[in-house]
């Protein structure tokens, strides 16, 4: 199997006021095209600075980063973006939609961002995800009309629009009730079943089953599973 991500001692630090926290030491990880993988640590443990990187929305201070054997470190800010935009969705715990914009609008944006999507290309496929996240009956629906879990489903048609073949999920099922995190959980596995890679932080313990890779942080550390 190819990696997908190759990182080789990486170090993070944060400056403030006269105190350097050194919040990633050391790291070494290899994550693999296909890996569902599970990347878990208390509050603090540096488990979603480790995953910012991994998704080039923040940067490191020495080690080395391959994305899909792209040498991150010697490229730009405009490089990064086009390679989220191109081949990375994310799924974050307070969904990040945009109150004023319908369901179908919400889900449109990576397309915007993209360009060169004609609009009749752009209008199946916001219907396309959204019948797979099972809502293509609330494309005019405002967030606001939505239950949590519903709007965590648009938030998942908007991370796949684009056809990324890695998902980066913090704490996906966090602001969610038990039953409603399940249903999404079981939406991850199935796009993992179809060959996407899928990033995922999180602090249940509960969700292991989900994985196949499983990465423990601690104070900036990996301590465990197959790094």
């Amino acid at each position: 199997m190819s990696n997908i991500v190759k990182i080789t001692n990486l170090n993070k630090y944060y400056i403030t006021g006269d105190e350097k926290l050194h919040v990633l030491k050391n790291i070494d990880l290899k994550i693999n095209k296909g890996d569902f993988v599970m990347i878990m640590g208390k509050s603090g443990s540096g488990k979603t600075t480790l995953m910012n990187i991994l998704g080039l929305l923040d940067r490191f201070d020495d080690g080395e980063y391959l994305f899909n054997d792209i040498d991150v470190r010697g490229i730009s800010e405009g490089e990064k973006s086009k390679i989220r935009n191109q081949n990375m969705g994310f799924i974050f715990q307070q969904f990040h939609l945009i109150d004023s914009l319908s369901i179908g609008k919400n889900v449109e944006l990576p397309l915007l961002y993209k360009g060169k999507v004609s609009k009749k290309e752009r209008d199946e496929l916001i219907l396309k995800y959204l019948e797979m996240v099972g809502l293509k009956e609330k494309k005019n629906k405002l967030p606001s009309e939505l239950s949590g879990g519903q709007q965590q489903r648009v938030a998942i048609a908007r991370a796949l629009i684009n056809n990324p073949y890695v998902i980066f999920a913090d704490e996906p099922t966090g602001a969610l009730d038990s039953h409603t995190g399940t249903e999404i959980m079981e939406i991850l596995k199935g796009l993992n079943e179809e060959g996407k890679t899928i990033i995922m932080v999180t602090h249940d313990e509960d969700l292991i089953k989900y994985a196949n890779k499983v990465i423990r942080v601690k104070d900036g550390d990996i301590i465990g599973g197959e790094a």
